[in-house]
Parts: structure tokens; C-alpha cells; sequence
């Protein structure tokens, strides 16, 4: 297989995974695998011919959630079910997303800077690290705020439109 070919995995109605590239059914565990090997691919169910690519990732998600350690806090989550009632989802979506980009950036960076750098503080740079990502997001916080204020004033100040106060 290319590397610029997605790989099909097809969902049958007995909730069955198959994958068409290694003609052989597979497993959450296995969809997990081709996540962290950063393989490209779709899941189709078979029955509709619909992408239910991020339904399977979910459950993926699900199932490591309730192994070990859960990443996601229940606040965290309720927080996100919250952002379905919003008006920019699209907006919560590309922020959730950028901010773990960063997130897994700064911590290749760590990873780096200890295997390089004899004798430094891990800690110390963990937190350094934290610091210039709390200044950055908030100063991407203040920009958004002081966006969505101007937006606003805006549309007050449109003939015929009511103050709200």
C-alpha cells in the first residue's frame, strides 16, 4: 500500500470491523494501533456506505478511558457536551484541537531537551513550559474576547437595532 492511500475498514451489522486491506476482521485495540502508528484511514458502515470514522475513534476513546488512567475529567466532558448548544462548534472544535497540538509539541520538546541536555531540571522546564503556554493562550483567549466585543458593537450599532444591555 502507498502511503498516500487511506485504508478502508468496513463495519458489517454484526458490529464487526473488517479490514480490506489485510482482509481480516479487527479490533477496537487494532483500530488503536493504526491511531498511534498514525495510519490513515475510514471506517464505512456497510449497511449505510457512511463514514463512521469518528463514532469508531470515540469508542476507541470509551475504551481507554475506562482502562487505567482517564485523560478526560468529568468536568472536561461536561464542558464538551455543553459546546454542542453553542453557536460556533466549529470554533470549540478547532480550539480543542489546536490546544492538544501545542499540547503534544511542548511535550516532544521536553522529551528532547532532557534526552539532549545533561543535568537539567526536568520539572523546572515542565513548568517553564506551562507558563508560556497558559501566557499564550490566554493572550489567544484576550483576542478572541476582544473579537467577539467588536463583533458585537457592531451589530449595536446598526441602524434600527435595539441597545441590549
Amino acid at each position: 500500500m502507498s502511503q498516500n492511500t487511506t485504508r478502508i475498514i468496513k463495519k458489517y451489522p454484526n458490529r464487526r470491523l473488517y479490514d480490506t486491506e489485510e482482509s481480516r476482521y479487527i479490533t477496537l485495540a487494532e483500530i488503536r494501533r493504526l491511531v498511534l502508528d498514525k495510519v490513515d484511514f475510514i471506517v464505512i458502515d456497510k449497511k449505510s456506505q457512511k463514514d463512521i470514522t469518528r463514532s469508531i475513534l470515540l469508542q476507541v476513546i470509551t475504551d481507554q478511558e475506562q482502562k487505567g488512567e482517564p485523560v478526560m475529567s468529568r468536568d472536561f466532558l461536561s464542558q464538551v457536551i455543553r459546546s454542542y448548544g453553542n453557536m460556533m462548534p466549529d470554533f470549540v472544535s478547532s480550539y480543542l484541537e489546536q490546544s492538544l497540538k501545542l499540547f503534544v509539541n511542548q511535550q516532544q520538546q521536553v522529551r528532547e531537551k532532557v534526552r539532549d541536555v545533561v543535568g537539567v531540571d526536568p520539572v523546572g522546564m515542565v513548568s517553564e513550559m506551562a507558563q508560556k503556554n497558559y501566557a499564550r493562550w490566554k493572550s489567544v483567549q484576550d483576542d478572541i474576547f476582544k473579537t467577539l466585543n467588536r463583533q458585537r458593537s457592531r451589530e449595536n450599532e446598526k441602524p434600527g437595532r435595539k441597545r441590549t444591555k
